[in-house]
């Protein structure tokens, strides 16, 4: 039993757990600094974000254990049990900032659309890989489409734009990787000037586009709308190139900053850490992804490709909106910086995640 737990961690890919713990450990220092600002003597988010931190650790070596064809072999149910978490949370969910998307659990707050995005993986990892040695035509197109669309409009219905475009996001990603023709592609760009046309006057709600607006332009509305943009664009510039240390950061500590252990957690690694600090994130980012890209390339079958490939376009996506909403240059849609950010659905699916990819990563060694 020993000598087959070694077996099993010796073929681990350290690295991208060494990416995660660093990574999670930034989160960790920025929302116990946030919480500094806050008085110093309330640090329940920080406490609750070390369990949560823990707890997805535990999550991340079980699930290395879940042999991944298994998974594979229950994405329809997995898809149908994602159907009913969407409707059941919109008549049964609790509200938070104008969002009916939580469960609220012994005093914790569960919001299904993060594992919602675990299932989308799954599903249209097997429905690729199916169609692999198949010519691609419009209806794989429509079909995958329509099955992200379930998802993607349950999730507005909460309203939940960022969630939602994040799920859109990852059906794109696997459409590229399943080389579908270019033709597709101009459907896809025709069909989200209509759809954005028609969210605009049918779905979103006053305060999405207000966000949007605050994009277009930023500075219109610095004292209103337009805060939140500001201000984070301010704690950036202000950290220099070393930043100001952990617990000084003014625009954080003074509260100038909202949802500063959230949406707005890379402002105050920034302000805190400077640019230096900035780069040290970046680099752990690129460490993860380089990794995930090396195992891709190790992978000997297609569900294991598409669940890869997937994967890295969720936490690729999701950091790049996030990172653009500090910096200004994406509109604020309330989405959290992966494996940084305060919150623990976000970061217990992701480490469900990471746990699939390492099964993954030793079924290709054990197979050598």
């Amino acid at each position: 039993m020993l000598n087959r737990l070694k077996e099993h961690f010796s073929k681990f890919d350290w690295l991208i757990v060494a990416s995660l713990v660093l990574l999670i450990a930034f989160g960790l220092v920025e929302i116990y600094s946030v919480s500094l600002g806050r008085g110093g003597l309330d640090l329940l988010n920080f406490r609750k974000q070390l369990l949560f931190a823990g707890l997805g650790l535990v999550l991340l070596v079980s699930f290395s254990f879940v042999d991944y064809y298994f998974l594979r072999s229950l994405s329809r149910y997995l898809f149908g049990g994602g159907v009913i978490l969407l409707i059941a949370v919109l008549f049964f969910g609790d509200t938070a900032r104008g969002t009916k998307g939580w469960f609220n659990l012994f005093g914790f707050s569960l919001q299904p659309v993060e594992f919602i995005k675990i299932i989308l993986i799954i599903y249209l990892a097997n429905y690729f890989a199916n169609l692999a040695t198949k010519v691609k035509n419009s209806r794989h197109f429509l079909t995958s489409l329509s099955i992200t669309a379930v998802f993607a409009g349950l999730v507005m219905l909460q309203p939940d734009f960022g969630s939602a475009l994040i799920l859109i996001g990852i059906w794109f990603v696997l459409i590229v990787a399943a080389d579908f023709n270019l033709k597709y592609f101009f459907i896809i760009g025709l069909s989200s000037i209509i759809l954005f046309t028609s969210a605009w006057f049918f779905l979103f709600a006053p305060y999405q586009k207000e966000r949007i607006m605050n994009f277009v332009s930023p500075n219109s509305n610095s004292l209103d709308s337009g805060y939140n943009i500001s201000q984070s664009v301010i704690a950036i510039g202000s950290g220099g190139l070393t930043g100001k240390g952990v617990g000084f950061g003014s625009q954080s500590q003074l509260k100038f900053l909202p949802e500063a252990q959230n949406d707005f957690i890379f402002a105050v690694i920034a302000e805190e850490f400077g640019f230096l600090g900035v780069i040290l994130v970046l680099f752990f980012y690129a460490l993860l992804f380089w990794r995930i890209l090396r195992a891709v390339r190790l992978a000997n079958n297609d569900f294991a490709i598409y669940f890869l490939i997937g994967a890295m376009g969720l936490i690729f996506i999701q950091m790049f909106i996030n990172i653009g909403m500090n910096l200004g240059i994406m509109p604020v849609v309330g989405l959290p910086l992966p494996f940084i950010s305060y919150g623990g659905s976000s970061l217990l699916s992701l480490m469900i995640i990471m746990g699939i990819m390492q099964n993954i990563i030793i079924k290709n060694k054990t197979s050598y």
